[in-house]
């Protein structure tokens, strides 16, 4: 088991959950849960992503998402499920999908996509923070008293630095979908 960000695996068969929870458990703190309602008792702050599937006995997967979001967890949530997607999903407050079956490194590669949407996310809010507080600098003082301030200085440093990594985080981003998941992100936050 890993310290790095913790990953809630959601399914009623067993050894499937399991499986998943080994092959992520070496870059993520994993746990498992066999039907919603323990799923539910799991969720905690520190949950940075839930593997979930749709079809389970009592709480549903969709069941499970809706009260995920109804509590306010922020947590990135991927639907992992042998249910094919139809319209329902459109309103339905997942971060991505993936229908069984599921390799190994697919399973990898999208729980450390939306993993890092939740970063370029939190980048971006502080980087247009950090920009109109030197807007509004800007705008009230004199360029003098700007180039003396040690403060604005250090604000400015950050705000290039904020600019390279999403820039960075932006060029890095593989495909179309990733590129639009991580604005949809920033949306719902708004």
């Amino acid at each position: 088991m890993s310290d790095g960000p913790s990953v809630l695996v959601v399914d009623d068969e067993a050894r499937l959950a399991d499986l998943f929870a080994a092959w992520l458990q070496t870059d993520w703190t994993v746990e498992t849960a066999y039907d919603g309602e323990e799923a539910l008792s799991k969720m905690s702050d520190s949950v940075e992503v839930v593997l979930l599937d749709r079809r389970m006995p009592g709480l549903s997967g969709d069941e499970v998402l809706e009260q995920i979001r109804g509590d306010g967890y922020d947590s990135r949530v991927v639907m992992v499920t042998a249910v094919d997607p139809d319209f329902d999903i459109i309103e339905m407050g997942f971060d991505d999908y993936l229908v069984k079956p599921v390799s190994k490194d697919e399973l990898l590669d999208m729980v450390e996509d939306v993993a890092g949407r939740s970063d370029y996310e939190s980048d971006i809010q502080e980087y247009y923070a950090l920009v109109s507080k030197k807007a509004l600098l800007e705008s009230e003082k004199a360029d003098r008293e700007l180039a003396d301030n040690e403060e604005y200085q250090d604000l400015r440093d950050r705000v290039d630095r904020l600019e390279k990594r999403v820039d960075e985080t932006v060029s890095g981003m593989s495909t179309h979908d990733d590129f639009v998941g991580a604005f949809q992100d920033l949306q719902s936050e708004n």
